[in-house]
């Protein structure tokens, strides 16, 4: 469960869900990907949507407690996708 309460599917498309479809948050509980080391624990705030020529587009989260920013691949080719609506907001100059 993330910050808007919403009971998050798994994702279908292969790999690992690490955020929201509805509000793209997510929580800061790696300090490398899968790890689970991180020991914040605060709310990751979505702030942009970036492109990578090799991994797609990217969410970047900003953590509301260390200041840490980290990337996330949206998440697409699944039963329940990324709100394309917020995507795009975060695209927004």
């Amino acid at each position: 469960m993330f910050c808007c309460h919403a009971q998050v599917p798994p994702h279908t498309g292969g790999g690992f869900r690490n955020h929201c479809p509805f509000c793209l948050h997510s929580v800061h509980v790696d300090v490398l990907p899968g790890d689970r080391a991180a020991d914040c624990g605060g709310l990751l705030v979505p702030i942009a949507v970036d492109y990578h020529s090799k991994k797609g587009y990217q969410l970047i989260h900003r953590c509301t407690r260390c200041g840490a920013t980290r990337r996330n691949r949206t998440a697409t080719n699944t039963h329940s996708p990324d709100d394309p609506d917020r995507l795009i907001a975060l695209m927004a100059p």
